[in-house]
């Protein structure tokens, strides 16, 4: 499925062929793939308009997965996650899907600019 914009996912041109082929996979099955360094860029740029931070307290989440949305907006994959948090790559696709359930978001790049309208990262 492609967006308005005609593009369903974003990859940096020197994305290894795992990545490549992950993301094939991503878009193909209906998602949408913005690469980790491309959210970072594209984030870092208008960090500067968005709201003023909230508290974390202001956040529905529990610490862990709280902890799980920082590591999100910081542009790490499912399996960096998991070897930070010492988890299994499941069980952070479970938090992932939590979160974006519980805080109303389709996608991980709708999770990271919610983290930064949040003030929950700089």
């Amino acid at each position: 499925m492609r967006s308005a914009a005609g593009a369903s996912g974003f990859l940096l041109k020197d994305a290894p062929p795992a990545q490549l082929l992950d993301g094939i996979g991503t878009v193909a099955s209906g998602g949408a793939l913005l690469a980790p360094e491309v959210t970072r860029r594209l984030v870092g740029r208008y960090a500067d308009r968005l709201r003023p931070p909230a508290t974390e307290a202001d956040v529905p989440l529990t610490p862990r997965k709280l902890e799980v949305l920082h590591l999100i907006a910081a542009g790490m994959s499912n399996a960096e996650i998991a070897v930070t948090l010492v988890l299994s790559q499941e069980t952070v696709k479970t938090y992932v899907s939590r979160i974006l359930t519980k805080l109303d978001l389709r996608d991980r790049v709708q999770a990271v600019v919610y983290a930064y309208r949040r003030g929950l990262v700089t």
